[in-house]
């Protein structure tokens, strides 16, 4: 279900982190504090207790993974959420994240293209409903919704479930109070609506909105009883420090879901230089927004495929609990196939999710 997939880039990779690494001896008691908290005191951890785990050692990693594990087990279930996407309405979006090839303020390769017909989308809901997943989410390229938008999604929400059975979550932009409460009536499970970075480093991402805006989108999602779905992009220069504030603004909206995404550049952005995530730093932090994050259903979601390659499978054993199957909206995925694969190996049973509180 892709709309104009663009191929993987070959950029060289980083490492964020510039503070010095503790001991291994130190790397133990905290993870095993950790795991007193979130285990035996069934409780989330501080934002001073989480950076404490920040600087392990990387042969330190697949302990704080296997923690991140139990920590989803515990509270989550093992059962994994399979979404797929369809971006409806494609490119010509008029804000400038920097990460983003449907701007049209860049030059690149996506092309801007009218809101899909009904079939079509009904069409893209029906492969996703055939692959067992549960959500089925509308994309769009816009700053917020006008009327004329509305309209269309509100038509689309009932037909989809009604077809496909599906859940159906969307992703339209900047939304006023209003149109929240008309988008829950309307049928709407979850809103995609990503804060992305943390709020000081955002204004190195996007200037023709403001953190603020985005944040009291997701407040209003919330208000007017939908779940969340607010996700995150690694790897876009922001700091360890930056990562960790990321986790407690997170915490104030109260996402059901936090799909994590890596940076994987591209071409005609600004940021189509920065290097990739390196594969140990991305399971590092997947453990750490898992144990930051225990209740969220955490979804694998933008870059994985480039930053993680062969690896992705310890990511599910080290904090995820959803996926997004398919192509995303301007990347290629994997084939759903080799994901469904990956499940039945790991033996992790496919269903629905709903936030653990």
């Amino acid at each position: 279900m892709s709309d104009v997939p663009v191929a993987l880039s070959p950029n060289p990779r980083v490492e964020v982190s510039t503070r010095p690494q503790m001991s291994s001896e130190d790397a133990r008691k905290a993870i095993r504090a950790a795991e007193v908290a979130l285990l035996d005191e069934r409780r989330q951890l501080t934002l001073e207790e989480l950076d404490a785990l920040v600087d392990v050692p990387d042969s330190s990693v697949p302990a704080l993974a296997a923690l991140a594990h139990e920590v989803r087990l515990e509270w989550c279930g093992d059962t994994v959420e399979v979404e797929g996407i369809l971006s409806a309405k494609t490119g010509g979006c008029p804000e400038d994240c920097h990460f983003c090839s449907q701007s049209a303020k860049f030059e690149s390769p996506v092309q801007a293209m009218p809101f899909l017909d009904t079939a079509d989308v009904i069409a893209a809901a029906r492969e996703t409903a055939a692959l067992g997943a549960s959500e089925f989410c509308i994309v769009l390229a816009i700053r917020g919704p006008d009327e004329r938008t509305m309209q269309r999604i509100l038509e689309l929400v009932p037909i989809v479930k009604d077809e496909t059975g599906l859940n159906v979550a969307v992703s339209a932009g900047i939304v006023t109070e209003d149109q929240a409460r008309r988008l829950a009536e309307g049928g709407v499970h979850r809103y995609n609506h990503n804060l992305e970075t943390a709020e000081s480093f955002f204004p190195q991402v996007v200037t023709t909105h403001s953190w603020a805006e985005r944040f009291d989108t997701c407040k209003l999602i919330r208000d007017n009883g939908m779940e969340l779905c607010c996700g995150v992009l690694l790897g876009m220069g922001e700091s360890v420090d930056q990562r960790i504030e990321l986790i407690g603004q997170l915490r104030a909206v109260e996402p059901a879901e936090v799909p994590m995404n890596f940076l994987n550049p591209r071409p005609g952005t600004p940021f189509s230089g920065r290097p990739l995530v390196e594969p140990l730093e991305a399971i590092r932090w997947i453990a750490l927004f898992r144990l930051g994050l225990p209740s969220v259903i955490l979804r694998y979601a933008g870059g994985r495929e480039v930053t993680l390659r062969e690896l992705q499978a310890l990511g599910l054993t080290a904090g995820i609990n959803a996926l997004i199957v398919g192509n995303y909206l301007t990347t290629l995925g994997r084939t759903p196939d080799e994901d469904l694969q990956m499940l039945e190996d790991l033996q992790m049973p496919i269903g629905a999710l709903s936030k653990a509180f």
